[in-house]
């Protein structure tokens, strides 16, 4: 079955190339002229992450029989590498097109997390990586355990559209002033919004800073502060951004990223991020029932 995917794919390019990306029309690379538009690019990032192809060189391989019908020149891994990377500028655009085109853009409720991506577990990757300038020792708390790697910040609608994100140095930026540095470079809505969020980001400098910006948090009480009046948190709401995160790491393969470069890096988060806001605005399209499914996509 293509009918989905072809469908994703067609309708992602006509709206990248309308109305996205024509600036970048006029920022020509010099030297010999590449194989893909930059919207052509977007379109088949997104359709290899769709596929759950983690590996360059394995999806280029399958790619032909695959959307050939749809892109018949295709740049070699090389070439498709450099594109993706010097292209990674036009991703987080792309991205927030696609939420502000999602009828629950406004809703006045968002979910917050952070969580970090792991870029390697050993010594020797630790010291000959060029990873160093973002990625540092965290602490892991869903697999308690320490990691080498950054923390990416995620600021989503309810149903998991994300509306702001960023990649941050575990050490430099804790995960509260990566969230206060978050809602001030990206409004996550058209206005002021509750957002929810765990007991990683309690503290008054962090409420207040999204306070002065109208945003108010929602977390869960900690044991040393005194039950407020109204004590029903909403747990599920929680878990929401959870099943999004899990979705990003383990079916759009950000666990499996292998970058090693910072550039890398960026460019396969956003890539991925772009893919998920992708299936989530075209299943508003199709009308489907599960706004975040991706089983009509992943085959």
């Amino acid at each position: 079955m293509k009918t989905n995917l072809d469908a994703l794919v067609t309708a992602r390019y006509v709206h990248l190339d309308d109305h996205v990306l024509p600036s970048w029309r006029q920022q020509r690379r010099r030297g010999r002229r590449r194989l893909l538009t930059d919207a052509e690019l977007v379109c088949v990032a997104v359709a290899q992450v769709l596929l759950g192809c983690d590996f360059e060189h394995r999806w280029l391989r399958l790619a032909p029989a695959r959307i050939g019908h749809l892109f018949p020149r295709l740049p070699g891994q090389s070439e498709y590498n450099r594109h993706l990377r010097d292209a990674a500028p036009a991703l987080p655009a792309a991205a927030a097109w696609l939420v502000r085109q999602i009828p629950s853009w406004h809703d006045r409720l968002r979910l917050m997390d952070g969580t970090p991506v792991r870029c390697g577990a050993s010594r020797t990757t630790v010291h000959r990586s060029a990873l160093g300038e973002i990625a540092g020792y965290g602490m892991d708390k869903s697999h308690h355990a320490f990691s080498w790697g950054a923390k990416l910040m995620l600021i989503t609608t309810p149903e998991g559209a994300v509306c702001a994100f960023s990649l941050a140095h575990p050490k430099e930026l804790d995960e509260r002033k990566q969230a206060v540095h978050l809602l001030h470079a990206r409004p996550p809505a058209p206005g002021p919004c509750p957002i929810v969020c765990d007991k990683g980001f309690a503290g008054a400098g962090v409420a207040k800073a999204a306070a002065d910006l109208g945003h108010v948090l929602i977390r869960p009480v900690r044991a040393d502060e005194p039950a407020p009046p109204v004590t029903a948190f909403p747990g599920w709401l929680r878990q929401r951004i959870e099943a999004v995160i899990w979705t990003l790491k383990n079916q759009l393969g950000l666990e499996r990223h292998q970058a090693r470069t910072t550039e890398g890096l960026w460019a396969r988060v956003c890539q991925r991020i772009v893919a998920l806001n992708a299936a989530i605005w075209h299943n508003w399209l199709i009308d489907a029932p599960v706004k975040r499914s991706l089983i009509a996509y992943d085959h």
